[in-house]
């Protein structure tokens, strides 16, 4: 289930796709285990990454799009691939791919032939791209922006103002930057442009995070904005915005996937190989269901998030069940990244410190996954947003199958208005968890599932528990997992998932029912009657001592299967 460059071939891929992404594993193997934590540990930005990337024609290989250059695809199912090997190298290397998706987002959306030929040609040469969204003062707010665009009386404007938090703000060949206009008031004002970080009047002020990549803080003063640099202007250019998140916040549980992969090895390899008290450490009950559980929750967040790739490219203007799977890849395949790491540091302790080991790196950098492209609150008040359709209102969808075919996903830019959430509908989860009802953990948490939409219909919550956001995330975290085991399970059965392992992720999902269901009955604002409801639907997961052996025996396996070259 895991990746492994030691016996890597990906063959579901096209020979050009199987051969960029071999050469990005080669290329990580032959520099070596001492170069990636050397260069981590001294914060040395990765030039020799892009040069790598530039030389092999990477990322214009995979982010340029069709409508862009025919010879060239935008695929959601390799540059997944992709965001998974990166995030197994590092985050650094994840991120500069990241930001330039961003950065690229506004100009796949927009109509103007010049700036859209400018990137092609750019990425051609192996630039990488920015994001000029967030602000200091502002964050991410697309509503508040203090970049003005002032009209120069000559069809375009001069812009004035600061921009924070932009990765690779040093060096990015093109800028998609994020402004109002000073003669505009309201959403007629927003404009979307594209700057050049080379330009004279772009002034790089410096990197606001303490690490290898670049995420930095730059100002424009008096920057000339062309009629012919504009890509959006009014609602589009505040619909460019979200949809270009829609995009690239996708990304982040695939880079989850693989950081967690390459701890495993290390993680399991450590602990197997260790005496203490004259046991193996793996001898210890406590170590072996720590470690299981990682491999367990590693493997559902691997198994959601290929489903998920499926739904994007099968995305349509009637099938927008995307903008639900979507924000739940980012909060919820990322929080189980978390998870993942600190159960293995549980086990491996102070060698989780040690500064030649990747782990003490993952250790770090899988922090920021929940954290970036909107934190888990905001993405788990969106998700909110599609509880009534998706439990009660559900519609008929033709099957979507696995999308590993090489096409170019055109949809994701020309996604159109960001509005009318409330108003997608989904296909029914209960024939999901039907199909799969003989697997005992499954068939324990459809209980808990059915209960919870008891609890909407009999006891919703009120006008004021709407208004409390406290409460009502956690409302949110109880839905989210429903949406969770769904998709794991439809991925379970397209890949034949082995049902022991099945079964030890729903072992865990029941209990994180079990652990949200308690959370909510300790709310002060829980009435009575919800407070009744949480304890009543505590469960145990069904337990199955042979089960648990035969996974722990998997995960066992993993232990000296993967070890970086030195």
């Amino acid at each position: 289930m895991l990746f492994n460059p030691r016996s890597y071939d990906p063959v579901q891929f096209d020979e050009p796709t199987r051969r960029l992404l071999r050469a990005t594993v080669d290329w990580f193997e032959s520099r070596g285990k001492k170069a990636l934590i050397d260069t981590y540990i001294d914060r040395t930005w990765y030039a020799d990454f892009l040069k790598f990337a530039a030389k092999e024609g990477l990322f214009a290989e995979f982010l340029t799009p069709a409508s862009a250059d025919g010879s060239k695809r935008w695929d959601t199912a390799r540059n997944a691939e992709l965001n998974e090997i990166l995030g197994f190298y590092g985050l650094g290397y994840w991120y500069t791919w990241q930001v330039t998706i961003l950065g690229l987002g506004p100009v796949w959306q927009s109509e103007n032939e010049a700036v859209r030929a400018r990137a092609a040609k750019l990425l051609a040469e192996g630039h990488v791209m920015a994001f000029g969204l967030s602000e200091r003062t502002h964050g991410a707010d697309i509503y508040s922006t203090d970049m003005i665009l002032t009209p120069d009386g000559e069809g375009g404007f001069t812009a004035t103002g600061p921009k924070y938090y932009i990765g690779n703000g040093n060096v990015a060949g093109l800028v998609s930057v994020f402004g109002r206009r000073s003669d505009v008031e309201g959403p007629e004002g927003y404009v979307f442009f594209a700057a050049d970080s080379r330009h004279e009047a772009y002034h790089l002020v410096k990197n606001v995070v303490n690490a290898q990549m670049y995420v930095s803080e730059f100002r424009l003063e008096n920057y000339p904005v062309r009629a012919e640099d504009v890509l959006h202007t009014g609602q589009a250019a505040f619909d460019a915005a979200l949809n270009t998140v829609n995009v690239g916040k996708f990304n982040l549980c695939t880079a989850s996937v693989g950081i967690c992969e390459h701890a495993m090895y290390e993680a399991v390899t450590h602990a197997h190989n260790r005496v203490l008290y004259g046991r193996k450490v793996t001898d210890f009950p406590h170590v072996r269901r720590e470690l299981t559980d990682a491999y367990a929750r590693l493997v559902a967040m691997k198994l959601f998030s290929d489903r998920s790739v499926d739904y994007f490219r099968t995305a349509s203007p009637e099938d927008r069940r995307y903008l639900l799977f979507n924000p739940m890849t980012k909060m919820k395949v990322t929080t189980e990244g978390e998870k993942v790491i600190d159960l293995m540091w549980d086990v491996i302790a102070a060698k989780g410190f040690e500064a030649d080991t990747y782990f003490d790196k993952a250790a770090k950098d899988i922090r920021g996954l929940p954290k970036l492209e909107g934190t888990v609150h905001v993405n788990l008040a969106l998700i909110l947003k599609f509880m009534g359709n998706y439990l009660f209102a559900p519609a008929e969808y033709a099957p979507v199958p696995s999308r590993l075919d090489a096409a170019d996903d055109a949809f994701l830019f020309r996604q159109g208005p960001a509005r009318g959430l409330g108003a997608i509908r989904f296909h029914d989860w209960r024939t999901t968890y039907d199909t799969h009802a003989h697997i005992a953990n499954v068939a324990r948490f459809r209980e808990q599932a059915d209960g919870f939409c008891a609890l909407l219909l009999a006891h919703a919550p009120s006008k004021e528990q709407q208004a409390d956001l406290d409460f009502l995330l956690e409302i949110g975290q109880l839905f989210a997992l429903i949406v969770y085991g769904q998709l794991v399970l439809e991925q379970a059965e397209l890949t034949g998932l082995d049902a022991d392992v099945l079964d030890q992720i729903f072992d865990a999902l029941v209990r994180d029912f079990s652990a949200h269901a308690t959370e909510l009955h300790g709310k002060s604002s829980a009435t009575e009657e919800q407070a009744a409801w949480a304890l009543a639907h505590v469960r145990r997961p069904v337990a199955d001592a042979e089960r648990a052996a035969r996974v722990w025996a998997q995960v066992e396996a993993l232990s000296g299967a993967y070890e970086m070259q030195p």
